[in-house]
């Protein structure tokens, strides 16, 4: 090693901020190290994930290396003795070849290089040769699936994990071992292409549980390549500097749980504190500073004993100090506009405030992956075979929204499920259909490239969120579909009003589904009632379609890791079905909304319906707010309007 990993050139300053700026992250690191020390280690290789030795032992070397004590020292050998000792990394899923192995190549070989002068010879020794077999198995692993699998997954966390950890093996080995360089050189290669093709609005297919697992390995290896060639491609594209945004804005109103789009394990998982204090750092983001300074104040432990992702928020406390620029304000987001569009994943996000009380939606439309990873996909599987979009996490969820308010869950995702179908979303179904490829894991791989979804407008203007979805070629073309098309409006004041325009080339039966952790009670006239706890959701059905309506129960089974076969989810949701007659053409007008737990007296509504569309007006008290929809683009005309976009206006009277 030509100098320590991360640590060389800084070591003075960051020891001279340990009881001053870097307080905190000391103390978590310390106190992190005190608790591996409570852990019982398996002596023979676990079928559980044994991914926690990598961080572990950066953990207790970092200790080591900055304070100097011999218990850390001693802890850590305690630590590195059963990976070294296991023939293999790794057991219930592609052993030496996946997750575990980039896990352990990565913290173990930060430990290497931070406290392998400290070992005795024969111990650093065997820490190399293992470094060394690991990554060599791994390395071949990848030349050898090149254009399968997470070799060229470009938007996959398997791919940024394992690259990110043989990128570190390798730079720790290069001085004595020179193959090692063709691992980093193959690192850079595949970081290169990963940068150039994610999105540039900084969102992520799989989800916010997934986002948080995943991309603070992108960060580990731009810092280590930063360090050791300096190559600063922090600044290489737009994801990392965007990214930030997508996850503040799929945080719940709350901001300490989150809206469950793609696979997410629970509502609480997806707080990274390194990675936030990581982007702070680099793109001088005052929010990211101020949410990490939130989670670490009032949300981690929570998180820490309530996730469901493995190895989970402790073992990050070496980053969390690394990471940390004490520098950087921290300013909340009440200055930020309360909606946002994410056009790659075809997400808008809008609530009616930063309050923790605030009505919220989360509205997607985009083909598997998000429209930059389909085309590219596509076009590389045209040019060379290769299959390199995974989507192994993104739901057959377009066109469909999350409802939250008054601190509740109203209408809800399923979050994560092994077999993935429309059903258990907030959805469509045609004769029974949801979309084409579905009911399995991998609902887009080997998906034709026509079937693709989008958002056709928005307009996120005076407190009105307004979104278009267009979803019809997600459906099997025996089906005869012409138009999916869903207009979403969340209104100042808390309502959301979703318009479904459908229609086919022959007579079908369109189910309109909304999901709810709770049964629906039924109030009569097409009116229920959800209830959530905090908060409860009027429904009203406004168009006089349905020929019949029911309420069922949705199972809902997810294994979320090949690598612990035993840990397994199981969920009921409760799924409100409107089913019409079987017509060619259907138009549902809905209106949910978002009241305290005790006030359950629904607004007074209205719907007109007009030639270029529809006018809903929602009355309650003294506010008055209308909604305004074009089936075509052109608007009914409305007094007052405040907000107008492409088919869109609204308005807000205030009597008082």
């Amino acid at each position: 090693m030509t100098h320590p990993i991360l640590l060389h050139g800084r070591e003075d300053v960051l020891r001279g901020e340990l009881d001053s700026t870097r307080r905190a992250a000391f103390r978590r690191l310390l106190e992190e190290c005190e608790r591996m020390r409570t852990m019982d280690l398996p002596q023979e290789h676990p079928l559980a994930s044994i991914t926690y030795f990598g961080p572990g032992s950066a953990n207790l070397a970092l200790a080591y290396r900055l304070t100097g004590q011999q218990h850390y020292l001693d802890e850590l050998r305690r630590w590195i003795a059963p990976p070294l000792s296991f023939p293999h990394w790794g057991k219930a899923n592609l052993p030496d070849h996946d997750l575990d192995a980039g896990w352990i190549l990565h913290g173990l070989s930060l430990a290497y290089s931070w406290a392998g002068d400290a070992l005795e010879p024969h111990e650093k020794e065997a820490v190399e040769a293992k470094l060394l077999l690991q990554g060599r198995r791994l390395y071949d692993f990848a030349v050898e699936t090149e254009g399968g699998w997470w070799s060229s997954s470009y938007w996959q966390n398997h791919n940024w994990i394992c690259y990110a950890g043989l990128a570190t093996a390798g730079y720790a080995l290069q001085d004595r071992y020179p193959e090692a360089r063709e691992w980093t050189e193959r690192a850079k290669e595949n970081f290169a292409l990963v940068l150039d093709h994610l999105p540039d609005d900084g969102s992520n297919n799989e989800g916010v549980v997934y986002w948080r697992y995943g991309v603070p390995w992108i960060a580990s290896y731009l810092d280590v390549l930063r360090d050791q060639e300096d190559i600063d491609w922090f600044q290489r594209g737009s994801y990392l500097r965007e990214t930030f945004w997508y996850r503040l804005y799929q945080a719940a109103p709350d901001l300490e749980r989150i809206v469950d789009h793609g696979d997410c394990h629970d509502r609480r998982s997806g707080h990274p504190v390194a990675l936030y204090r990581k982007l702070a750092a680099e793109y001088r983001i005052p929010q990211a500073q101020w949410l990490a300074d939130l989670v670490d104040e009032r949300f981690y432990w929570r998180e820490a004993y309530e996730s469901g992702v493995k190895p989970g928020v402790r073992p990050e406390a070496y980053q969390e100090l690394l990471w940390l620029d004490p520098e950087v304000r921290p300013e909340g987001p009440e200055s930020l506009p309360p909606q946002r569009f994410f056009p790659d994943l075809g997400l808008v996000v809008g609530r009616t405030s930063w309050d923790s009380d605030a009505a919220m939606v989360s509205f997607k439309a985009s083909p598997g992956g998000g429209h930059k990873a389909w085309e590219s996909s596509h076009a590389q599987r045209r040019e060379n075979g290769w299959v390199t979009l995974n989507a192994g996490h993104h739901h057959p969820d377009a066109g469909t929204f999350v409802f939250l308010g008054e601190g509740s869950y109203l209408a809800v995702d399923e979050g994560y499920s092994s077999r993935k179908r429309t059903e258990h979303h907030n959805a469509i179904l045609i004769d029974g259909n949801g979309f084409v490829n579905e009911d399995r894991y991998h609902v887009f791989e080997n998906l034709p490239y026509e079937h693709t979804a989008e958002i056709l407008t928005t307009t996120l203007e005076d407190g009105f969120t307004h979104a278009v979805s267009e979803c019809s070629a997600m459906y099997d073309p025996s089906l005869g579909v012409r138009r999916v098309r869903r207009h979403v409006v969340l209104t100042p004041g808390g309502a959301l009003v979703v318009a479904d325009d459908l229609r086919a080339d022959r007579e079908r039966e369109w189910t309109w589904l909304l999901q709810l952790d709770n049964a629906p009670l039924p109030l009569g006239a097409d009116r229920w009632i959800g209830e959530a706890g905090h908060a409860v959701m009027p429904i009203a059905a406004l168009d006089d379609t349905a020929a019949r309506a029911e309420i069922v129960r949705t199972g809902v089974h997810a294994n979320p890791t090949s690598s612990t076969p035993s840990l397994a989810i199981e969920k009921v949701q409760h799924t409100l079905r409107r089913h019409t007659p079987r017509v060619r053409e259907a138009r549902l007008v809905t209106v949910l909304e978002a009241r305290r737990w005790d006030d359950r007296t629904p607004a007074e509504l209205n719907l007109a319906r007009h030639d270029e569309g529809i006018v809903v007006t929602i009355r309650r008290g003294p506010t008055t707010e209308t909604v305004a929809l074009g089936w075509e683009g052109t608007t009914p005309p409305i007094p007052g309007a405040v907000a107008q976009g492409i088919g869109f206006a609204g308005s807000r009277i205030d009597a008082r």
